[in-house]
């Protein structure tokens, strides 16, 4: 039985642009702009991270095929929760949903953290207040989203589109200014273990969540048959290129000894070209993009817990909805537990980005499962969009994803 206790629906408001937006700005974020240096260290070898990119981009790719056709099948807000509960009932559905939710609040938390960092770079005296900082720039955002959805939607388009220019900027910059120092340097570092690699994939992996943000407002969609399938494959493929296109040109720049390490490549790599003072305003159009995928993740993270509330998997209050088509209780709650997180201090602040990680990867295998599931459950469900190669890729997706929670556990159990 499903509770009905929204003051408003959700609005059907969203579209193509929106959809291509929200997939740049849920998944350019914070991953392609810390992770080239620690990846670096764990790797040793540029070709080889190259590749592991282009893997991780062909699975977000194939993973779009099975995600459309579960969001057009069971179009409702909220994703992998939504298809979990269909396919699986309730228990599953609600540990589906709780680890959908809190690895979007643990990459936010993160995304705000690394937000603070940067505003410490162009203001050093501010180092002593990150975390301050970061909470700051949540509640600035929860606030804003406190406006509704078309407010939340416009933003998202303008974000992405400066953050795609400024991406675009540094690719060239790179490229056209670099001499190929990470790709010619002689170095010791080409021995790379297991454990390295899997490492990087978790890196990588984490870089990439959010090629199947525009399923979260399946619900909100004027068109979703007619406008996802384009909005999701020109946002992942655009997003896939860019990634390669900003690694390589990084390697372009560093030197692969310089970049081990390197908390901040991007800047880095413009700081080397340019000098400290043009480096400065790529940080400035680096925070934009941090603020960005912040704006996505707080649009989209709520959607979730609003509609385990509607199933009466989550608390009741969670499904109200305010006259601007936004879900409150379930903003003030993903915001509050976000800042909660950063509350407890900087060492937790560090593991974030593992920990979203796992959460992420764990609603891959049961999106994936729930596609199997409900094909078998329900074969005369409506299915305007059928995922290809049925049912070997959804199979594929499960046990690639599968392993890879494995090798996430034991590489990093304590997170």
């Amino acid at each position: 039985m499903k509770s009905s206790s929204s003051n408003h629906p959700l609005w059907k408001v969203l579209g193509t642009s929106f959809g291509v937006a929200v997939t740049l700005g849920g998944t350019i974020g914070t991953g392609i702009l810390r992770k080239p240096g620690i990846i670096a260290e764990q790797v040793g070898n540029p070709l080889l991270i190259i590749f592991l990119w282009l893997a991780v981009g062909i699975y977000a790719l194939l993973g779009i095929s099975c995600v459309l056709e579960l969001s057009l099948a069971v179009p409702r807000a909220g994703a992998w929760y939504v298809y979990a509960e269909r396919a699986f009932g309730r228990i599953i559905g609600f540990l589906v949903g709780i680890c959908s939710w809190l690895g979007t609040v643990s990459a936010i938390g993160f995304g705000a953290y690394t937000f603070s960092e940067y505003l410490s770079l162009l203001f050093p005296y501010l180092n002593n207040y990150l975390n301050i900082i970061a909470i700051s720039t949540l509640l600035l955002l929860w606030g804003f989203h406190q406006l509704g959805v078309k407010s939340a939607g416009k933003s998202q388009v303008w974000l992405s589109g400066v953050k795609a220019f400024a991406l675009l900027l540094f690719i060239i910059t790179c490229f056209s200014m670099g001499n190929g120092a990470g790709f010619t340097e002689q170095t010791t570092l080409h021995q790379t273990s297991t454990t390295g690699i899997l490492a990087a994939l978790l890196s990588i992996f984490y870089a990439f969540d959010g090629w199947h943000t525009a399923a979260y407002f399946t619900e909100e969609n004027v068109d979703p048959v007619k406008s996802m399938p384009k909005s999701m494959y020109i946002g992942v493929l655009l997003v896939a290129n860019m990634y390669l296109l900003i690694n390589i040109g990084i390697f372009y720049v560093i030197p692969f000894s310089e970049l081990i390490g390197s908390k901040l490549a991007a800047s880095d790599a413009i700081q080397l070209l340019m000098g400290p003072t043009v480096s400065k305003w790529v940080t400035v159009f680096l925070m934009l993009s941090i603020f960005g995928i912040l704006n996505t993740q707080v649009m989209f993270a709520p959607r979730v817990i609003y509609s385990m509330s509607k199933d009466q998997l989550f608390f009741k209050a969670a499904s109200k909805v305010n006259s601007a088509g936004t879900p409150t209780v379930a903003t003030h709650l993903t915001i509050g537990t976000a800042c909660l997180l950063l509350y407890v201090g900087h060492s937790v602040s560090d593991s974030l980005s593992d920990i979203a990680t796992f959460f992420f990867v764990f609603c891959y295998l049961a999106g994936f499962a729930s596609l199997i599931g409900l094909r078998k459950k329900e074969p005369e469900l409506k299915r305007p969009y059928q995922v290809i190669w049925y049912p070997y890729l959804p199979w594929f997706m499960v046990i690639i994803s599968f392993c890879f929670l494995v090798g996430t556990l034991l590489q990093s159990f304590s997170n």
